[in-house]
């Protein structure tokens, strides 16, 4: 993991010692206005402005422009970064901090002079420009040497902060740079295990892996192999790992803090590899299925994180591992399998692999009754057909996707909700078995009948009121960023979710408080 260090400091524009020097310029009205930081010499203030029409420089969204130093600025380079039109909200400034970093690769340093005047302004910079920071260099060999790399330390000049009642005090400004760190340090996690090679990364090494990164925090993982999977009756997991000559896990990540009083149950589909099992996926639908394990990932990184960050509510992650591949073992349309609680599905496409993982691991969630459960997967090509490949689907009980849709938008994450017809719950009704795991010959609605087909293992509350609260996430779009980066965002594997799934946590510690 490529992982800066963050951190605040007293330090002015004049004293930094950050090889690069980086200061927002936001358009107001048609032009770009430098956002002067308190410290800055004015002169030397006059003197960038001045370069603007000659570079060319605009101050819009997502434009970087290194200059040379000034003087009375330390660093011998600036980094210009534009903040666009409209109001300096956390959701600006972090997409500019990451912005600056994606782009300004090849310095060590890199210090940031912008406009802060609460702890929310000094998260979002500091976790922006962490994320923009990343890169995976694993399998870089001959190339490794001629990549510029992303900054190693990042600082936040917080003497920037505006001198009133509504600056961040100590206490808050250490919580806001924890709060970033590690959830940057979350999120490069999920890109990290997606990067990954599948002849790397696979059942079991996964769950190494969800265990070296659990070292040291107060988490409880337990394991299912193929024998206790057996044994407990995982039919879902089990059937589609079977094609496989590596065997399927399950993995369970508690924490457990002393006085909880609410409980999120998440849920992950990690499929490591998904060749689409005997119902074979053409050969260039094949590249990327390394992807298939996100939602695992997501929910790994998720808990690991509410546990670094003390969080006052009982998360549980339940990683859903198999590799679909196809073999003389492997499942065929037409198998009927026995999921986790008795159930029955008639698998008529071994594709539609994701939902009968799911399956095992909401059961399973829903047998501890938490106060709320949601599953996050790359589960079908329905929901980039629908909603491009920014916006996740978010689908399941109106208040939870209310409140989850709500967390998103506070940061910066872009989920939409959609329905949940009653109508489409018939096309899964099976001939054999109490339901199918597809419409053959349909193609209307599949990301909404997928979401049908796991409400159907959504357990009953303590009480007996009524189905858990649950909602589904559907990342198979917003997962993987397949174009050019932007803001924070690189290409590749994007995190998408993990903030979101933080606050939703940190809500629902709140209210147990």
């Amino acid at each position: 993991m490529t992982f800066p260090d963050i951190s605040v400091t007293a330090q002015t524009p004049a004293e930094t010692t950050a090889d690069v020097l980086v200061l927002a310029v936001a358009r107001v009205g048609d032009q770009p206005t430098l956002i002067r930081p308190a410290a800055l010499d004015e002169a030397a203030a006059d003197t960038l402005e001045a370069m603007f029409d000659g570079l060319g420089f605009g101050g819009k969204k997502d434009e970087v422009q290194r200059v040379p130093g000034v003087t009375g600025v330390s660093a011998s380079v600036i980094a210009l970064v534009g903040l666009g039109s409209g109001a300096v909200t956390p959701d600006v400034l972090r997409y500019a901090a990451g912005a600056a970093t994606r782009k300004v690769r090849g310095a060590g340093s890199l210090a940031f002079a912008f406009p802060v005047a609460s702890a929310a302004d000094v998260t979002a910079v500091l976790e922006g420009a962490a994320m923009g920071a990343y890169d995976y260099l694993t399998y870089r060999a001959t190339s490794l040497d001629a990549r510029p790399l992303p900054a190693a330390s990042i600082q936040l000049l917080l003497d920037q902060a505006s001198p009133d009642a509504s600056s961040p005090d100590t206490a808050s400004v250490e919580r806001a740079v924890t709060v970033a760190r590690e959830t940057a340090r979350a999120v490069s996690l999920v890109r990290d295990l997606v990067n990954e090679s599948p002849l790397d990364l696979y059942p079991q090494s996964l769950v190494e892996r969800a265990e070296a990164a659990a070292e040291g925090l107060p988490v409880t993982l337990t394991v299912w192999d193929e024998q206790r999977l057996a044994a407990d009756g995982f039919g879902g997991i089990l059937g589609v790992g079977q094609g496989s000559t590596r065997p399927p896990r399950l993995v369970k990540v508690a924490y457990e803090p002393r006085g909880a009083s609410r409980h999120l149950a998440l849920v992950g589909k990690g499929i490591t590899f998904d060749s689409g099992g005997l119902s074979l996926k053409p050969p260039a639908s094949m590249i990327g299925m390394k992807n298939d394990m996100t939602g695992s990932a997501t929910v790994l990184a998720v808990v690991l994180a509410a546990a670094a960050l003390e969080l006052p509510v009982r998360v549980t992650a339940w990683l859903c591992i198999a590799e679909n591949m196809p073999s003389g073992s492997a499942i065929r349309p037409g198998d009927v399998l026995t999921m986790h609680g008795g159930r029955t599905v008639e698998v008529l496409n071994t594709d539609a692999e994701g939902r009968l993982v799911l399956a095992d691991g909401l059961v399973a969630a829903s047998d501890e009754q938490p106060d709320a459960i949601i599953d996050v997967a790359t589960l079908t090509g329905a929901a980039v057909t629908a909603l491009g490949n920014r916006y996740v689907g978010t689908m399941g009980d109106d208040d939870l996707v209310s409140l989850v849709v709500d967390a998103a938008s506070s940061v910066g994450e872009t989920l939409w909700p959609m329905p949940l017809p009653a109508e489409l719950r018939p096309l899964l009704n099976s001939d054999i078995a109490d339901l199918q795991n597809i419409k053959p010959g349909n193609t209307a609605g599949g990301m909404l009948i997928a979401a049908t087909f796991l409400q159907e293992f959504i357990g009953q509350k303590a009480d007996g009121s009524g189905p858990i609260a649950w909602a589904h996430l559907d990342i198979a779009g917003a997962a993987v960023n397949g174009a050019d980066g932007y803001g924070y965002t690189l290409k590749g594997p994007t995190g998408v979710t993990v903030r979101t799934l933080l606050e939703v946590a940190e809500r629902l510690g709140h209210e147990s408080a």
